[in-house]
């Protein structure tokens, strides 16, 4: 294998024909994309971020001379692909933007997770995105320096960093790092030390790194360039020429330019003037290339409020396109150019088939989903399915005032939601949830999102089951008192001490021989009317059907009067909750039953 030269030509895809190998930078809000990309630029696109948080999806070519000379005596070795293409992106969106025939585009991802913090949603989020797509990743166990004690290195490899470290730090590195590697293990994965990894396709190698001092970076660089050439070099292997093939990353509205795309070209080339067909959210869009601009070198797409005209662009690159009619252009569809030979409308086809082959449309029960790209509307759906959650609609957009109306059509009360992946609720949408109460769960999280539904599904599978259980008749018995008699009759009202249990209104009664003798039409105490009196409470009870000194006689025991099937609720579920008075009472009451039917309520 040639040794990679110096200069433009270690870059040259003549010497190697290997594209660049395009690295999706995934992780938490917070836990150092950005950073850690800006330390290897030597810029500081991080510190003008709102929050220091990435705001927008961003690509960035690092050559294979600058990783070089970032590496220094370190870089040994043959290396024949260009550089690396970084994808710097908000939670999982440039990933799952990043789709090539219905899978994923990246050839390898660096999973950011901040060692002192461990995993957090979006971090899990990205790994389980990254296990679906069966995507080569390596860990960067950023923050190190962060480590109580911790003594900076400026930018050293992580043995030499290791040597500026007391014992006390060193354990204490050690201890958090296989915290990291533990809950690499709870998801599935085995993982170590990257120099101590043999076989990375079988292990996930963690490198601990430092964003602000650089440290452990170099082993980074060397890693990700030597998977790449070792493990992806058939696939890197591509067109350098010809018709170009991109995916689009995000629509953009820029000054004096109207509508562009941020778009990562995989395959041939781009050509000012060039004819390509656009992914839309309907009938993909015919329309000639005006201007591709490019970053500056080392720059970075989101950064840039000028960039450098260019005529052609070759894969992998990342690059704006303008031209005209772009405005309902899909993020996360293709771009691509129609080639002399090639029919125009197959393309489209092709195309237009990508966001179809997504789009779930049923007459079955599910919830409602709607996404901002193809790709997190694929993730969602690919999630939701492996947790066996049916979905009656999918599709790409805002949620409409049809979608409210469509989820409160659902008859199943689990289902009837929607679910909106990084997308707003139209106006008429709202105020149509706000007349008709249909859930509506919001998030830019797809674990966060799920996790939201399925709490709330809890929460009203909770509720239903409480309205249930509320709804069982259970053991109640009551004593007629002495000189308490109202009215005998028509409905006879009588002051009555509640023994234990409990009695409400509507329960019918029964005497102690199982004779039934009227339905209780009402409570009172204190002259109020109340819906239920519960064990040691004195009360007026009307009864419609008995007499008193005929059916009924003052000093008489009553027992609630229990449905068979109610008796098997209270046996097999309520048992064990209920107090000994309450048990008691159900004890005689099913003694007095099963004098006639032995088996009743078994």
């Amino acid at each position: 294998m040639q040794k990679a030269k110096k200069g433009k030509k270690a870059r040259a895809p003549a010497i190697s024909n290997l594209r660049t190998p395009i690295v999706c930078v995934m992780g938490h809000v917070d836990h150092g994309k950005t950073s850690l990309l800006d330390k290897i630029r030597g810029t500081t696109i991080a510190d003008y971020e709102a929050g220091a948080i990435t705001q927008h999806i961003g690509a960035t070519e690092i050559p294979l001379s600058v990783i070089r000379e970032f590496c220094g005596s370190f870089f040994k070795g043959d290396f024949q692909v260009p550089g690396l293409l970084f994808i710097d992106t908000p939670g999982h969106h440039a990933f799952t933007s990043l789709r090539s025939r219905g899978g994923s585009l990246a050839d390898l991802a660096v999973l950011i997770v901040d060692i002192n913090e461990g995993f957090q949603p979006q971090t899990i989020e990205s790994i389980n995105i990254l296990n679906r797509f069966k995507t080569p990743f390596v860990v960067a166990a950023n923050k190190i320096d962060r480590i109580s004690g911790w003594r900076p290195v400026e930018n050293a490899t992580l043995s030499k960093s290791l040597e500026a470290q007391n014992e006390r730090v060193a354990e204490m590195l050690d201890t958090k790092f296989y915290e990291v590697v533990g809950q690499l293990y709870s998801h599935g994965f085995d993982s170590d030390r990257y120099d101590r990894v043999r076989d990375f396709t079988k292990n996930i190698g963690v490198i601990p790194v430092s964003a602000m001092t650089g440290e452990g970076i170099p082993d980074l660089l060397l890693v990700l360039v030597g998977l790449a050439q070792r493990f992806l070099k058939e696939n890197l292997t591509v067109r350098a020429s010809g018709p170009g093939v991109g995916t689009i990353l995000e629509v953009k509205e820029e000054r004096g330019l109207g509508t562009t795309l941020d778009v990562i070209l995989y395959e041939g080339e781009f050509k000012a003037g060039d004819t390509v067909v656009v992914g839309t959210t309907s009938e993909p869009v015919f329309t000639k290339i005006r201007a591709l601009l490019k970053p500056r070198p080392l720059a970075e797409i989101r950064s840039e409020e000028r960039f450098i005209p260019v005529k052609q662009v070759v894969a992998a690159s990342g690059v704006k396109v303008s031209a005209p009619n772009l405005g309902n252009s899909l993020a996360g569809s293709t771009i691509r150019v129609v080639g002399p030979y090639e029919d125009p409308e197959a393309i489209a086809r092709e195309i237009k088939s990508e966001l179809e082959a997504v789009r779930i449309d049923t007459e079955n029960v599910g919830v409602i989903l709607k996404a901002d790209t193809i790709g997190s509307l694929e993730g969602l759906v690919g999630e939701l399915t492996a947790k066996s959650i049916p979905i009656h609609a999918a599709d790409v957009g805002p949620i409409t005032r049809r979608d409210v109306i469509r989820a409160g059509a659902i008859k199943d009360p689990f289902h009837s939601a929607i679910l909106g992946f990084n997308v707003d609720i139209l106006p008429d949408a709202l105020a149509e949830v706000q007349r008709s109460d249909v859930p509506v769960f919001q998030s830019d999280v797809i674990y966060t999102l799920i996790e939201a539904y399925e709490a709330w599904v809890d929460e009203k599978k909770m509720r239903i089951e409480q309205e249930r259980l509320e709804a069982i008749i259970k053991p109640g018995a009551i004593r007629l008192l002495p000189d308490c008699t109202f009215h005998q009759s028509k409905p006879a009202i009588v002051g009555v001490q509640v023994i234990a249990g409990t009695i409400r209104t509507q329960e019918s009664l029964m005497r102690e021989d199982g004779a039934l003798v009227g339905t209780v039409k009402g409570i009172q105490e204190r002259n109020e009317n109340i819906g239920s009196a519960t064990g040691g409470q004195e009360v007026a009870i009307s009864i419609d059907g008995p007499t008193v000194g005929r059916q009924i006689h003052e000093g008489d025991i009553l027992y609630v009067n229990i449905p068979e099937k109610h008796a098997r609720i209270i046996e097999q579920e309520l048992k064990s909750k209920m107090s000994e008075g309450d048990l008691e009472i159900m004890e005689l009451f099913l003694e007095i039953k099963r004098k006639k039917d032995p088996f009743w309520g078994r």
